[in-house]
């Protein structure tokens, strides 16, 4: 992916700075060979298309519709600014980025919504049972609260400890252990958010879309800059 956004970067790059239209078409067309030269060049040794390099710079200024209705949030439903963070539990990355998410929704409560897609990684195999226990905590209205409670044991995503989070946040601890089991209803709804993520682009988590678009580089710097331009 990483190869592909350079590749994008440089063709815009080659547009963008291309010397004024020549007089000739004999010039003009020597140009055009030049910069496919390059491109080719580029494409050959870095095992991208056309084709990729076309979908990837359409995709970064892409709106996406993420049916955020669909997915537990929190924050203001008619904020300024949404994001959707495609995530799972077992993953490092994700719990490492939690307590910033936290800190920004605590702080910011009527200018930010964010809003939760579950992308469990194949070689994560214990992320879809924390997922389902994720959202049994969601059916006692506490669904925020246990995903930052989790977090920090993604390291050791089982029963025991999906039990002694609901305790920390003070669930109905009975009501917990019938919902937290992964059935085919909690199966179907992770499963369409992977398929929601797929045609997307998320490839990887964290991934981040604000205001229905990618986010490469997400964190506070962008996020601070929405805040002073949009408020």
């Amino acid at each position: 992916m990483k190869k592909i956004l350079l590749l994008s970067s440089l063709f815009l790059a080659l547009v963008s700075c291309a010397k004024p239209a020549p007089q000739s078409s004999e010039a003009l067309a020597a140009e055009i060979a030049e910069v496919k030269s390059v491109l080719n060049y580029v494409i050959e040794r870095m095992g991208a298309s056309y084709d990729q390099i076309k979908v990837q710079i359409e995709n970064a200024s892409k709106v996406w519709d993420l049916k955020v209705e669909q997915s537990p949030s929190t924050g203001n439903p008619k904020a300024k600014i949404v994001i959707v963070e495609f995530s799972e539990f077992q993953c490092p990355y994700c719990a490492r980025i939690t307590p910033y998410l936290d800190s920004l929704t605590h702080a910011n409560p009527d200018k930010v919504l964010l809003v939760y897609k579950n992308f469990p990684l194949s070689f994560h195999t214990n992320a879809p049972a924390a997922a389902a226990a994720a959202m049994a905590a969601q059916k006692q209205g506490k669904f925020w609260e246990y995903r930052w409670g989790l977090a920090p044991h993604f390291q050791s995503l089982v029963d025991s400890t999906f039990i002694a989070v609901a305790k920390q946040i003070g669930l109905n601890i009975e009501q917990f252990k019938k919902d937290m089991v992964l059935d085919a209803e909690k199966q179907a709804i992770i499963d369409r958010d992977i398929r929601l993520g797929a045609e997307v682009g998320v490839q990887g988590t964290p991934n981040f879309y604000v205001n229905g678009k990618r986010q490469e580089r997400f964190g506070p710097a962008l996020i601070d800059s929405l805040l002073k331009e949009l408020y």
